[in-house]
């Protein structure tokens, strides 16, 4: 892709990267990392996603450097998206929304950064047409992440009957391991249990004039979507 950016005399690109490639393999910390932060994918503690989106950051800004000059890059390193679906095709993060409105057992100890979709759009606009953003990261994320517990309760009280399997209880970790077990989609977040990692989105606010709605919302208008769409409820197949 960057070799027919190149190529066609494109002035910028701007990469969807993650904050997959920021805060792994690192040890714990209470301060939030930011865009100067790399994920160390000798660390060890990450799944194969992670690294995957580690390394292609790297190669691309790699690849640019190389360029010396003839085509600029400018990233988006996201935290967990949510927000409203456009339809039944939806991404990963989502689908722990799903699971949790179907009636989940409880809740994994788990913890995300959330950004609304909406505003995960909104940075790449300001990415791609401000002069500041030339060569630069910018991690989008809206404030200290959030557990599934969280979650559960934001749906619990926002929306009513259509959140009344959501389950309001914190699983223990030797649970949800065992459940991994016979559910592959689990087993990807297994490194995941337990582990706060918060990010801070101040670069981009700071320099984009970008400005994230609450996480709550997030999540709110993930689970309305949901419902809209027949994915979870009553006319859900």
């Amino acid at each position: 892709m960057l070799r027919a950016a190149r190529d066609a005399g494109v002035k910028r690109v701007v990469l969807t990267s993650s904050c997959g490639a920021i805060y792994y393999g690192h040890p714990l910390r209470q301060a939030p990392f930011d865009e100067t932060s790399w994920t160390n994918v000798a660390g060890g503690d990450m799944s194969a996603y992670v690294k995957s989106k580690a390394i292609a950051e790297r190669a691309a800004w790699d690849f640019v450097a190389a360029e010396g000059g003839a085509l600029e890059l400018t990233v988006v390193n996201p935290a967990g998206i949510f927000g409203p679906v456009l339809g039944t095709d939806y991404a990963t993060s989502l689908d722990l929304v799903k699971r949790l409105m179907n009636g989940m057992p409880g809740c994994p100890q788990l913890y995300f950064g959330v950004v609304d979709v909406r505003d995960v759009a909104d940075l790449h606009l300001r990415a791609m047409t401000s002069p500041a953003a030339k060569g630069e990261r910018f991690i989008a994320v809206a404030g200290e992440c959030m557990s599934m517990l969280d979650i559960a309760h934001v749906l619990k009280a926002r929306l009513g009957d259509a959140a009344k399997k959501v389950p309001t209880r914190q699983l223990p970790n030797w649970l949800v391991r065992l459940a991994a077990r016979f559910d592959p989609a689990l087993q990807q977040l297994l490194p995941l249990l337990g582990k706060i990692r918060n990010a801070t989105s101040e670069k981009a606010q700071r320099v984009l004039h970008w400005t994230p709605r609450p996480r709550e919302d997030a999540v709110l208008a993930t689970g309305e979507s949901l419902v809209k769409f027949g994915i979870v409820g009553a006319s859900a197949g």
